[in-house]
């Protein structure tokens, strides 16, 4: 019995919203938590927990950073190309004025802080791909889930490159946004990993309205890096009447990595349902429903 993931990203995606769907829908919480503990990173927790978001009980999966790593809107936090043509990405998270300590980016997500331009010595370390793809590499996870956060952290990089002007062994994830990213990224590999769909259906992203603010001034929605993300996997965008950043860097990555259908089939059945939450306040449900379908004849 073909068994197919759907991923219903009505309020959109982005990294901790499709960990808390992914855990909701069955992915086993042990296996998710045995990949994280086992990470070479630092200055990280994660906590998993229920909350209520537009009145239903949901999942909420938070990556708790320490005071040295805290940043109040992660995401691809800090990511930016050195070398020529580098530096100078954009501050998503705080052009919206939210209340963080409510409001933790639209999952921590929909709120990256790209850019800082390059950081000063002393500053925060930063880690290449190659150095994630080791981190990567070490991880108490299945081949298959490995090969998926590749994937995912692929896109990301090659979307980055692209919109600095920079090779990709030159963008450079600061440790902020590294450790967020890479907790929330292999959380999904492992989850996408352990539920073991035949497929996974993404139907269509919906694509916000408005602007970011950037270190060097106001850019579009979608971001560079989600725009570029969607050329290079086809993935199929919806225009939305709502201001803000539905879709980050991440969950379009995400979508681009797993997604090998973009349409649902004519009949099927549910067999499982997970929501998790978004962070912010947007004009939307905030929550990414995630469910376990079977296609009938």
């Amino acid at each position: 019995m073909t068994r197919l993931l759907y991923l219903e990203c009505t309020s959109g995606i982005s990294g901790d919203m499709c960990a808390a769907a992914l855990l909701d829908v069955g992915a086993r919480e042990e296996v998710v938590r045995a990949a994280l503990e086992s990470l070479d990173v630092e200055g990280f927790s994660v906590d998993i927990a229920r909350v209520v978001k537009s009145g239903l009980d949901v999942c909420d999966f938070n990556v708790v950073l320490d005071a040295v790593h805290e940043n109040h809107d992660h995401d691809m936090a800090y990511l930016h190309g050195y070398g020529q043509g580098g530096g100078g990405d954009c501050d998503h998270g705080h052009a919206h004025g939210h209340d963080h300590a409510h409001e933790h980016g639209h999952e921590h997500a929909h709120g990256h802080e790209h850019g800082h331009g390059p950081v000063p010595d002393g500053g925060h370390r930063h880690r290449g791909p190659r150095e994630i793809e080791a981190i990567i590499e070490g991880a108490a996870m299945t081949e298959g889930a490995k090969a998926i956060a590749r994937r995912i952290f692929a896109l990301v990089a090659d979307a980055e490159a692209r919109a600095h002007g920079v090779p990709v062994d030159q963008v450079h994830f600061h440790e902020v946004g590294a450790v967020d990213s890479i907790a929330d990224i292999v959380a999904i590999a492992a989850a996408v990993d352990d539920l073991a769909p035949d497929g996974v259906v993404v139907a269509d992203l919906p694509c916000g309205t408005g602007t970011v603010r950037c270190q060097h001034g106001l850019i579009p929605v979608p971001a560079p890096a989600t725009a570029l993300i969607a050329e290079i996997c086809g993935l199929p965008l919806t225009p939305v009447a709502v201001e803000g950043e539905l879709v980050t860097p991440t969950g379009a990555a995400v979508a681009g990595a797993l997604r090998t259908a973009d349409a649902l089939p004519e009949r099927f059945a549910i067999r499982r349902i997970g929501m998790g939450a978004g962070k912010r306040a947007y004009d939307t449900p905030g929550i990414l429903r995630a469910m376990i379908i079977e296609p009938l004849a």
